[in-house]
Parts: C-alpha cells; sequence; structure tokens
C-alpha cells in the first residue's frame, strides 16, 4: 500500500508526495487549462545498467524507508521547495521495494508560472531528497549484493557489505 500525502491549501501550493510499492510508473500527467502554470518540468530517475567489478551486472535496485518519518520528511521538503520556488504545485514519489533497471524509481513534477523556477525545484528536490530522506537503496548484482553509498544520512551506519 502506498503511503501518499496530498497536501493543499487555498493559499499556497498543492503537494503530493508518495512511497509507492516497487517501481514508480514514469509518467505523469501534468494538469492542463487555466490553473496549469507555465513551466512544468518532470524528472525521471531510472535505474540504469551497470557492471560491478566483484559481483557482474546490477539486476535491481531495492529500496526501502523509516516510516512514517520518511513520508514526513519528505512531506516538508516538498512544502520548503514549493513555497521557496512559489510553485504551483509539486509531486514527489519514490519507490519501495524492487525497481529492475530500465524501470523508474523516482518522479518529480515541478509546475510553476514560468520555467525556471519549475526547474530549478525540480533539481533542488531530487538532491535534497537523496540528502535527506531516509531511504536506503540495495543494489542487487548478479552475484551478491552493496549498499549504495548514497544513501540518507540515517543509511551511512549500514557500510558496503556483500553477500
Amino acid at each position: 500500500m502506498p503511503t501518499s500525502s496530498p497536501d493543499h491549501s487555498e493559499s499556497g501550493p498543492e503537494i503530493h508526495v508518495a512511497l509507492v510499492p516497487g517501481p514508480v510508473e514514469p509518467h505523469g500527467d501534468p494538469p492542463t487549462g487555466p490553473d496549469a502554470g507555465g513551466g512544468t518540468c518532470i524528472f525521471v530517475g531510472t535505474t540504469r545498467p551497470e557492471r560491478h567489478p566483484d559481483h557482474g551486472e546490477l539486476l535491481e535496485l531495492e529500496y526501502d524507508a523509516a516510516e512514517p518519518l520518511a513520508s514526513e520528511r519528505l512531506r516538508n521538503l516538498a512544502r520548503d521547495i514549493a513555497e521557496s520556488h512559489h510553485l504551483r504545485q509539486l509531486s514527489i514519489e519514490h519507490a519501495r521495494g524492487s525497481v529492475p533497471v530500465g524501470r523508474s524509481s523516482v518522479r518529480i513534477i515541478a509546475i510553476a508560472d514560468h520555467r525556471d523556477p519549475a526547474f530549478t525545484a525540480c533539481r533542488e528536490a531530487i538532491d535534497r531528497l537523496k540528502r535527506e530522506i531516509p531511504i536506503w537503496k540495495r543494489e542487487r548484482w548478479r552475484s551478491g549484493t552493496t549498499w549504495s553509498t548514497a544513501t540518507s544520512p540515517l543509511a551511512e551506519s549500514a557500510s558496503e557489505e556483500t553477500t
């Protein structure tokens, strides 16, 4: 079951955050019409093929999150970014569980009156998500696993391991 949190107030931007099981669908239809804004930036992070010198080819990434802390921090992060960049809407979805090579683990949609704040907000959202949200990423290779070193601060204690 996804952990989802829409948040909207008449005076501020519409916020949507969710931790979804398995891969994130890369398609997100941004709104159209008079409330759509002038600039929409969509970022989709996809598991790319890689080869580990000891373990061979990458099969999948496996994500887990410290709930409900991760959703709360993600909601606060989204609200902060949306307000500081004067966005109309910000949506952030991140996978929990297995994400095979070629599938998506994160999708961010930033909508603003103009393109520059949408681009800037989208970049800030992915950078801060990786730094601040307690989400762990384990890499499953053909012959072993490793913990990604690019995980959140709470995951730092899970140093690289092989099995």
